[in-house]
């Protein structure tokens, strides 16, 4: 069996390759990074490191490379030849890998194929395979549409592992936590699929993106502004801080109580998974850094991403949403000058001000309470880091 990866970083390495390989597949990663690619043809196979107390090591073998730019031809007729294609490249990089699936669907089509092809998005985003889809098939005519429609699917995954910014001897290394899920929608998928040994196959994915966005996700940004405006360098430092602590349960309380009332799932279980959270977050084998865990602000106050949405989800049940309105505000003063959009972020708070800016990125406008509650936390964590 034949499985092609588009992102040979480390979620693609660590997690997704890792369980793909453990089923049997031999995992071709497409990629532009040129020395990734290249060890991963010399190599052959690559370490991958739990984050544990045990710290146990896992081969992945039967793996090559192909680099996507300088070998088109090959990475098309890869996506041509697979028996299911997974992303790991981040939401915003869907649509420059999506011509070298259409070309690859082209191909199969174009060889009589009768072999279904799931393509899974792993990212972190909601739909993302459907968002994939809508790339791949704005390159496709009507007609090849159709035809693809009857042999491709594009399930939508919400996948939960972390991985911290590394550095090893051995590029293709990666160390990752022990602790995994990768859920995908089996109602997207063509009937007869192959189960994959470690994926969760639900009917309704919705519910399970939203507990891991609201709650991996909203914490781990949240934990990682309120930790660099207290000056701590790693996320296991911030929840050291019995304060910091303290906020995130209850941002992760308010958004559990969303998730709860919405999706109906079990008080008493969910109460469990966020302190499961917490104790990842907490992990000492890992070191997770404040400035990479809050990177791209802009991107993490959008609509409907982990801050906001959850927190208007949580005003329209008339439920509390303070400690939501504070990671916003916090959000905003993450004041990183390597990050684009924190640079962004801050001119425009000198240029427009403060409430401007807030709506403008949120989309939340001013006469809302929501907006009314970030603005209240904008000025007191801005007074006390002066």
């Amino acid at each position: 069996m034949k499985a092609v990866h588009f992102g040979a970083g480390n979620i693609g390495r660590g997690f997704i390759g890792l369980l793909l390989s453990q089923a049997g597949y031999q995992v071709t990663f497409l990629d532009v990074n040129e020395t990734l690619v290249n060890h991963l043809k010399e190599q052959g196979e690559y370490p991958v490191v739990l984050a544990g107390e045990q710290r146990e090591t896992l081969i992945v073998r039967n793996v090559t490379g192909i680099n996507s730019a300088a070998e088109a031809e090959a990475a098309v007729q890869a996506v041509a030849e697979a028996d299911i294609v997974t992303t790991a490249v981040g939401v915003n990089i869907l649509k420059h890998i999506a011509p070298t699936i259409a070309a690859g669907l082209k191909e199969r089509l174009k060889a009589g194929s009768p072999a279904p092809l799931h393509i899974i998005a792993c990212e972190n985003a909601i739909g993302g395979s459907t968002q994939l889809k809508e790339h791949v098939y704005a390159l496709l005519d009507e007609e090849t549409r159709g035809k693809a429609d009857k042999l491709a699917a594009f399930p939508d995954a919400a996948v939960d592992r972390i991985v911290p910014l590394q550095q090893h001897e051995n590029p293709l290394e990666v160390e990752v936590e022990p602790f995994f899920e990768w859920a995908v929608d089996a109602s997207q998928m063509i009937p007869g699929y192959q189960k994959i040994e470690g994926v969760h196959y639900v009917d309704r994915l919705e519910p399970y993106i939203e507990r891991k966005l609201f709650t991996v996700n909203t914490g781990h940004c949240s934990a990682a502004y309120r930790g660099y405006l207290k000056g701590y360098e790693t996320i296991q430092q911030s929840m050291e801080d019995a304060g910091v602590a303290d906020e995130l349960y209850s941002v992760l309380k308010e958004t559990g109580a969303v998730l709860v009332a919405k999706h109906g799932f079990d008080a008493a279980e969910h109460e469990a998974y966020i302190q499961k959270i917490m104790q990842r977050f907490r992990n000492p084998a890992l070191k997770d850094e404040v400035a990479r865990i809050g990177r791209s602000p802009i991107r993490k106050l959008s609509p409907n991403d982990r801050l906001v949405s959850p927190a208007l989800q949580a005003f329209d049940r008339g439920l509390s949403y303070e400690g939501l309105a504070k990671s916003m505000a916090a959000a905003m003063l993450f004041d990183v000058q390597e990050d684009p959009e924190a640079v962004q972020i801050q001119q425009s708070l000198k240029e427009s001000g403060v409430s401007k800016t807030l709506t403008h990125f949120t989309g939340i406008p001013a006469d809302h309470p929501v907006h009314q509650a970030a603005m209240k936390h904008y000025e007191q964590l801005s007074s006390s880091t002066k």
